[in-house]
């Protein structure tokens, strides 16, 4: 607690001073309406890129942040009545073809050469948009939050097109006025841009950002000054109705085929210039990537990322409340297991201070587990003060409904309601060197059953060479989050972390140095129960290699049975305590090659003075821009005393990513799992006939490793329409 009035006493003098002036206000580009039509062919050829003002003379960011790029880029804008324009001249600094991994959406940023615009309208430093291409036209579009953070599940209609030419490349695009979210009247927004060009390993900007962090910072944008307010969107309404056919086999309990024929609709409706109403009726999401599965020897459930675009706009406001583990909503908790019926979703800007969201879901009832139909509510408020920081609120109620459970029928029983409330400071100073976080969280269940509270804060700073981080958390044994992700309660956590770099004038490496971290858990007795200590030494090329060793120290005393296997089904006791010593190192290539290649190993101690060793490595060529290949793999071996003696497990996974153009992709990806015992596979055609509108085919199948029998399998042809009204 002393260290919670510490933080809220020392984030007030930060967020003070942080109304000063912005970073990089004398950074600033002018943006007038077009003087003729555009096209967007990749030409600069119009009257109107010819009278438009000129962002140039970048500076470098990475592997300095001391000087201006060598590579030079020409950036202008403008804008009519419906497009935001954009057109972009990438020079070429040496002679050489361009590096792209591949012509898919959302590509991997350290593996093209691309260039980037991070657009904040409401001038908030803290949310925007981004938009961008890769040398070889594929399009980049997310969601910012969180001062630079970029959620790319995000999708909108918009268009580009990349022309190469041989000293240079030219990025040219047409976005929407409807596609984004602004506040009518606003005359200046916060904008910067960025260029990574792998064959000079150089990352630069137009307003200048320091090195420790990314270039989509919000923090140190420039101004867009426009010549009048930005024109007004008008009636924004979107209807995304879906038709789907598929036929699915379970072989194994040998039924007949499932056919599936299912309708379903979304909507987009623009309330304001930027809140926004999404509807949903009988979604589906066949056409979301699988997961990345996992070798899984841990004592807690695993996080899985949320894909389903439903839940993506603007997901921050829910979904980044607390921590990684402490989440008070986890929307993977809806809809995984019972249907979705309907949902209706607002959320976005109410003015320049204030957030809003709010997310009402439906699930219909499982007769064969007794689930009943159950109704999901988040809300979510947030209020900016100073420059960068804010307080929010956060509403969470899962709600069964005409349930009235028979603990005596031998039946399932699910909760009738579990609900969360909770507030939270976060803290971004002006300059970014200071973050942090501090909240409260309280659950409530029926006859006070699952009341229980969280507290948890932390205060991070990251200069140049120096980034040190106190964290601690406080998780009662009755806290409940059923829509949340807390993978563990009943604790006391204390996690310090410290780390420098040092920038040597080298050719061959540009920074080294050292990193420590410790995680201590306690129990509510006070009693140590868990202790993760490493010291890392990391050493960064200029070629944008990275290599780093480390030596860690873990001890556990169990607060429940544990399989150290999760295979074996043998559990050490409650009670009984266990320390190792291990060793490892991780290695990854320069992202410039067509063949990359990264490895990871550790050695070293494990539960019941046991030994375990794991090796991983990640291989990938492309034949760009249209093929990627790609193999990873994992082998853990865990040699125990009896009864568990030698375990090892395999997870291989192979995958193919077919481009054919920047509209046509086809994935291929195996997941052959020994711990589970399953192969997996799973193929998506995708054909993006119209901006933001797919023709989906998606074929999976899984099988037992041995004798190769088939588990299940089917088909799903998907066609999605995006309908502007």
């Amino acid at each position: 607690m002393r260290f919670l009035i510490t933080f809220l006493l020392f984030s007030l003098g930060l967020t003070a001073s942080s109304f000063a002036q912005k970073i990089n206000a004398d950074y600033r580009l002018a943006i007038q309406k077009a003087s003729s039509a555009i096209i967007i062919d990749g030409v600069l050829d119009e009257k109107a890129w010819e009278d438009a003002a000129v962002a140039t003379d970048f500076f470098m960011i990475t592997p300095m942040d001391t000087s201006f790029a060598r590579v030079k880029t020409d950036v202008r804008m403008s804008y009519d009545e419906i497009n935001l324009y954009l057109i972009v001249v990438n020079h070429h600094a040496l002679e050489g073809p361009y590096m792209v991994e591949s012509l898919r959406r959302d590509f991997s940023f350290g593996k093209n050469d691309n260039f980037l615009l991070f657009m904040d309208p409401f001038d908030d430093m803290t949310n925007g948009f981004s938009f961008g291409a890769n040398a070889a036209g594929a399009q980049w579009d997310g969601q910012m939050h969180s001062g630079g953070s970029i959620d790319l599940s995000w999708d909108n209609k918009w268009v580009s097109k990349v022309k190469n030419y041989e000293d240079k490349w030219i990025f040219e695009a047409a976005i929407p006025f409807k596609s984004i979210r602004y506040k009518k009247g606003i005359s200046e927004w916060g904008i910067n841009f960025s260029r990574l060009d792998l064959k000079t390993t150089e990352k630069s900007g137009w307003a200048p950002v320091p090195r420790q962090f990314p270039s989509a910072s919000l923090a140190y944008t420039g101004t867009l000054v426009w010549d009048n307010p930005p024109p007004d969107a008008g009636s924004n309404i979107s209807v995304i109705p879906y038709v789907l056919g598929g036929i699915s086999k379970d072989f194994r309990s040998e039924g007949s085929n499932q056919y599936r024929r299912d309708v379903g609709v979304d909507a987009k409706i623009s309330l304001t210039s930027s809140l926004n109403l999404d509807l949903t009726v009988n979604p589906d999401f066949s056409q979301v990537e699988v997961d990345r599965q996992v070798t899984n020897l841990d004592r807690f459930e695993l996080f899985f990322p949320e894909r389903r675009q439903f839940f993506l706009e603007n997901g921050d406001l829910f979904a980044g409340f607390g921590y990684s583990t402490i989440r008070p909503f986890f929307s993977r908790r809806i809809g995984l297991e019972a249907p979705i019926q309907f949902g209706a979703r607002m959320s976005g800007k109410i003015n320049k201070n204030w957030r809003m969201g709010a997310m009402n879901m439906q699930t219909g009832e499982v007769e064969e587990r007794a689930l009943p139909s159950q109704n999901f509510t988040v809300m979510s408020l947030q209020r900016q003060v100073g420059a960068r920081s804010n307080i929010g609120a956060i509403l969470v109620n899962k709600q069964s409904l005409n349930y009235n459970p028979d603990p005596e029928s031998g039946q399932p029983v699910y909760s009738q309601f579990n609900r969360n409330a909770g507030l939270e400071y976060n803290l971004a100073s002006a300059n970014n060197l200071w973050t942090g976080k501090a909240m409260v969280l309280q659950s409530f269940g029926p006859d006070n059953v699952g009341n229980g509270l969280v507290h948890a804060a932390n205060l991070r700073y990251s200069s140049g060479n120096l980034t040190w981080n106190w964290q601690h958390e406080y998780v009662s044994e009755n806290y409940t989050a059923e829509v949340g992700f807390v993978p563990r309660n009943g604790f006391y956590r204390i996690n310090p972390m410290l780390g420098y770099r040092w920038f040597p004038k080298s050719q061959k490496i540009l920074s080294h140095g050292p990193d420590f971290n410790t995680s201590l858990f306690f129990n509510m007795g006070g009693e140590k129960t868990d202790n993760t200590s490493y010291i890392a030494y990391n050493v960064r090329f200029r070629s944008q290699s990275n290599l780093t060793a480390w030596l860690a120290y873990d001890f556990v005393k169990l607060q429940r049975p544990f399989d150290p296997t999760n295979f074996s089904g043998i559990s050490l006791e409650t009670g009984t305590e266990h320390s190792w010593n291990a060793m490892g190192m991780e290695y990854s290539s320069k992202p410039q090659s067509v063949f990359t290649y990264s490895f990871s190993t550790r050695f070293g101690g494990y539960f019941a003075d046991g030994e375990r060793f794991n090796f991983t490595t990640d291989f990938g060529y492309r034949f760009q821009p249209y093929v990627s290949l790609a193999l990873s793999t994992n082998f853990n071996q865990i040699n125990l005393p009896e009864p568990w003696g030698e375990t090892s497990f395999w997870l291989i996974g192979p995958r193919v990513d077919v481009t054919m153009t920047n509209t046509v992709f086809f994935t291929a990806f195996v997941q052959y799992n020994e711990q589970i015992e399953n192969i997996n596979l799973n193929t998506r055609f995708q054909w993006r006939f119209k901006p933001a509108s797919d023709l989906f085919i998606v074929y999976t199948d899984n099988y037992l490793p041995a004798p190769f029998n088939v588990k299940n399998r089917s088909i799903v042809l998907k066609f999605t329409y995006w309908w502007n009204v």
